[in-house]
């Protein structure tokens, strides 16, 4: 494996998403989306882009509520009909677990691609 501070973010959170257990304690999408709220605003302090640009990009790409930070979009994306319950069963964590990191890997290889565009 790569060295994590040589990777990408792309590459960072694919890492994350195989072992969030690992980074955080405990594997569940509340878990998760603190550690990336956390490092999003690390990421920001220091200069770099971290999640800038992910909340939109949520709202162009998916019906989601405007009114909601990035967290509960991607509940509502991966559990229609979703109302703002917190307490999921295991399946229902494994769900927006698989969702969340494959919403933010689709918006990172987005954004990498516009990146590279001359």
């Amino acid at each position: 494996m790569k060295d994590l501070l040589e990777m990408s973010e792309r590459e960072y959170f694919a890492q994350f998403a195989k072992r969030v257990g690992m980074f955080v304690g405990r594997t569940s999408f509340r878990a998760a989306t603190d550690f990336m709220m956390g490092y999003d605003q690390a990421a920001r302090r220091y200069g770099e882009p971290g999640l800038t640009g992910w909340r939109e990009w949520l709202m162009a790409n998916y019906e989601v509520g405007a009114n909601l930070v990035w967290a509960g979009q991607v509940m509502q994306i991966a559990k229609p009909g979703w109302q703002g319950e917190q307490d999921f069963t295991y399946e229902e964590e494994e769900r927006l677990l698989k969702v969340l990191f494959e919403l933010l890997d689709e918006f990172l290889a987005e954004r990498e691609r516009l990146a590279a565009q001359p």
